[in-house]
């Protein structure tokens, strides 16, 4: 297993986590299989927005007497009422649903309070004004959550919140799918047919932007639907018209910037397997790029999508590198401290480029990666 940093939270994530989707199965049997499996394979992180009692408390028995083994990411405003799920605005309830979630895992603490499931803005403003927030801050404060989060699958809404509520965490659906998409209100929108009609063309600009600002930022991105709920893997069903492979979903969402760990649905040991996988993946099975480009409905002309291709360059530079901290560099008013001091430590820089346009020649995506090289020795000054 590979592991990284989550933005500035200090934690060492598994880059591959587990969604919770599956942990139902067999009247939730399957959760403690799925936690065994998951100890041998070195995941340690996992991601719980459901409500049920009984998963719940599955899952605390799961954990019994390897709780320091695991990040749970516990969603902090999906309650269980009248006997089923209920996303809830309402402090109370938000606060008697904590207190279960707490008893039913047999923990004193989440190492991720997750602010559920905001995709309006005026849902943000009421989590603001209605005390959730401060619920959440609280908690924080206690030392019963170690960090904030917020889920969302709108990046206005997501980067709203990442700059104005100290969020830490933000869980995004990211796929090569949803990343076309515009944002809205209604995540049901982002799968529908008639999305994908017209002939599209580059990752959403407010995505792009919410990554970078994530970035920049120090919050770190928990990824989910980086399988669009298994539709990408098949042909039929997904909306690109052709399949990806369980290894190019995880790879394009480990490439976005800020993401630490993809939440990886699983429904039996052996899908869990095959998600852990791609740590051993050779970076053939890993690639996505030719896929993309041979998509017949999508296009990602002129975006880099850091898949380094290009390389490897007579120069020595990492280009994708170069262009993913330039595209960070140019999404702020000013050059960041992080950003530039990640670029002074590259071994080579834009200054090193000798124009002479190799890179693109393997481009699948038509970058222009001799300008991109130009811009960055303006924007770092060598």
């Amino acid at each position: 297993m590979k592991y990284r940093k989550l933005g500035n939270t200090g934690m060492e994530v598994s880059v591959v986590g587990i969604g919770c989707e599956g942990m139902l199965e067999d009247n939730c049997a399957m959760t403690t299989k799925l936690f065994d499996e998951a100890e041998k394979l070195g995941i340690n992180y996992f991601d719980l927005y459901a409500s049920d009692p009984e998963l719940r408390a599955a899952v605390g028995k799961a954990l019994k007497g390897r709780r320091e083994k695991f990040y749970i990411q516990s969603h902090l405003c999906s309650v269980w009422k009248n006997g089923q799920y209920l996303r809830t605005r309402n402090v109370q309830e938000a606060q008697a649903g904590f207190e279960e979630m707490l008893k039913l895992l047999g923990t004193d603490y989440i190492d991720v309070g997750m602010i559920h499931y905001c995709d309006a803005m005026k849902d943000w403003e009421e989590i603001v004004n209605n005390g959730i927030l401060d619920f959440a801050r609280e908690l924080k404060k206690e030392g019963r959550i170690r960090h904030i989060g917020l889920s969302s699958h709108n990046p206005l809404v997501a980067e709203r919140a990442v700059k104005e509520g100290g969020i830490e965490v933000l869980m995004f659906a990211v796929n090569p799918c949803y990343d076309l998409q515009p944002a809205g209100e209604d995540v049901e929108q982002l799968w529908e047919d008639e999305a994908y009609e017209k002939h599209l063309t580059n990752m959403d600009a407010d995505r792009h932007r919410l990554y970078e600002t994530c970035q920049n930022m120090g919050v770190g991105i928990t990824v989910m639907k980086a399988f669009g709920g298994g539709d990408l893997l098949d042909a039929e069903l997904s909306p690109a018209k052709a399949a990806l492979t369980v290894n190019q979903c995880i790879h394009y969402a480990l490439s976005r910037p800020a993401v630490g760990v993809v939440l990886a649905g699983a429904h039996n040991v052996e899908q869990l397997r095959e998600s852990a996988s791609y740590c051993e993946a050779s970076d053939e099975e890993k690639d996505f790029a030719d896929a993309f480009a041979s998509f017949p409905r999508i296009s990602w002309t002129g975006h880099c999508m850091y898949c380094s291709h290009c390389e490897p360059c007579p120069m020595h530079i990492d280009i994708a590198m170069v262009t993913k901290l330039l595209n960070l560099a140019e999404a702020q008013k000013e050059l960041p401290e992080t950003v530039r001091e990640h670029y002074k430590v590259l071994e080579r820089h834009a200054s090193d480029c000798i124009q002479c346009g190799a890179c693109e020649t393997r481009c699948p995506f038509g970058v222009e990666i001799r300008e991109n090289m130009q811009k960055a020795r303006e924007v770092f000054g060598f």
